[in-house]
């Protein structure tokens, strides 16, 4: 069997990026995508008020831009443009100040005063080494192409975040900015290997830092269907796929889907124990995002919040271990830890002149129905006095909100599914993208190495296939 047509389900980053790869290999390709526009998680639209452009889901790109499929993609021929706000993140605290990971490495252990040696002797070899170690840290289980540097990172990435914060660092900035990052894992900081995400977030920053798209996260996934259309592959968008068996006269089928979702459309085609494995997949958290368009920049207390594109709203490390903690035993915190991004700053092209625009979310139980824009909105004000006063429209998108929109975030978990140890190495499982039927691929963020805009999902998956069936 050779590899002469494939069909793609599913639009999203690792989709388009999985039809690139089998379209650059010379495989005919058509993806298939049930909304009118692609993109998935990286999409934009006017949410609030005309002339407001916001991001559905993603917004800040770190692994974006430093993922070895993405970057080998030349996308900025297609109209991708990055934007490095001057500081990738700010963590405010009550007090008026902020702990601050800037590009440089140097200037963010500079801020953390006595915990600055320990964090760029711990940061410092492996950033200046990204490009070795991505391959190796966004890929499946595999024989490592740096086993040293690997095993470097693994030390660091084992530990619970809570464990990393309070043995690393000594100072109550070094470990709330460390605990929020942890906290893009959507797990407790108490679980097992909670610290890794962490660490790969604090390594993209100083070493290819965390942008955003020029005018939306959108123009990612536009960039992608035009390379692919350049490429000869075929783009169908409202086109929803029911069954398998709609599609025929292909040698692979790659599924840019959840696992629930592959069993449902490939029924009996699959064992029937691998369809109840990927039918009991876990899922984490889900998130309650509010979209803002606002009639002047946020008044945010710290003056280095003006500077970053991401802000991390929750003080301390307690607060940040409360908040991920709630979220993961089924409860809503009263004060959640909430991440903020403001766009608008560093992109014009965003909103209105003088205008703005921003967007937070909050980590809640999967499927939660509970309006939190009060607490989000209090968590900003905490730490911008006047906020509130600036709001012209707003758009709240829970749970159900976001898993109506988009069914591969199941219960509004925007990560794939949950992220834990018990997941990493079996994700959805031990077969990782490949299935038990011959020439049927899962190529969604629920495969290794797991959520995030880096299209590394798409790339292993198309990788698979043409080393399958060439």
């Amino acid at each position: 069997m050779s590899l002469r047509k494939a069909y793609v389900v599913g639009a999203g980053p690792n989709g388009l990026c999985a039809a690139v790869t089998l379209a650059r290999a010379g495989v005919e390709v058509v993806v298939l995508e049930a909304r009118e526009r692609p993109g998935g998680g990286a999409s934009s639209e006017a949410l609030t008020l005309p002339g407001f452009v916001h991001d559905v889901c993603s917004a800040v790109h770190p692994l974006a831009a430093g993922s070895p499929a993405l970057r080998a993609l030349a996308l900025e021929k297609f109209g991708l443009r990055w934007i490095q706000p001057p500081a990738p993140l700010a963590h405010p605290f009550d007090d008026g100040t902020a702990a601050v990971l800037e590009r440089s490495l140097e200037e963010t252990a500079a801020g953390l005063g006595r915990d600055g040696r320990t964090y760029a002797r711990l940061a410092g070899p492996l950033s200046k080494r990204w490009d070795e170690l991505a391959p190796d840290l966004l890929a499946p289980l595999h024989a490592p192409r740096s086993p040293a540097l690997l095993a470097r990172f693994a030390l660091l990435a084992a530990w619970p975040a809570s464990w990393t914060a309070r043995a690393a660092f000594r100072s109550r900035d070094a470990r709330a900015l460390f605990a929020g990052l942890a906290g893009h894992s959507v797990l407790p900081l108490s679980a097992a290997a909670s610290s890794a995400v962490g660490w790969v977030l604090a390594l993209a920053g100083h070493a290819v830092g965390w942008p955003l798209s020029e005018g939306g996260s959108q123009r990612l996934a536009d960039a992608l269907a035009a390379l692919l259309a350049q490429l000869g592959g075929r783009l169908e968008l409202g086109r929803r796929v029911s069954s398998l068996g709609e599609l025929s006269g292909a040698d692979a089928v790659l599924c840019d889907v959840s696992p629930r979702r592959l069993a449902a459309l490939a029924g009996e085609r699959l064992p029937a124990r691998f369809r109840r494995a990927l039918e009991d997949y876990r899922y984490g958290p889900g998130v309650f995002k509010l979209d803002w368009a606002l009639d002047g920049p946020i008044p945010w207390r710290a003056a280095a919040c003006a500077r970053a594109g991401t802000v991390h709203l929750g003080g301390t490390l307690e607060e940040l271990e409360d908040s991920e903690r709630a979220a993961s035993e089924g409860r809503v915190c009263g004060r959640p830890f909430v991440l903020l991004s403001q766009p608008s700053l560093f992109d014009a092209s965003r909103a209105p002149a003088g205008r703005h625009t921003a967007w937070a979310y909050c980590h809640v139980p999967a499927g939660c129905g509970e309006d939190l824009t009060s607490r989000i909105e209090a968590q900003v004000e905490r730490f911008a006095p006047g906020f509130r006063k600036l709001i012209l429209a707003r758009r709240a998108t829970g749970p159900a909100d976001f898993e109506r929109r988009n069914p591969n975030l199941v219960g509004g978990d925007i990560t794939g599914g949950a992220q834990d140890l018990r997941q990493l190495f079996r994700r959805p499982t031990w077969r990782g993208c490949r299935t038990p039927a011959r020439g049927l691929y899962l190529c969604s963020a629920s495969t290794p190495p797991g959520g995030g805009v880096h299209g590394m999902c798409g790339w292993h998956a198309a990788q698979a296939a043409l080393a399958d069936l060439r």
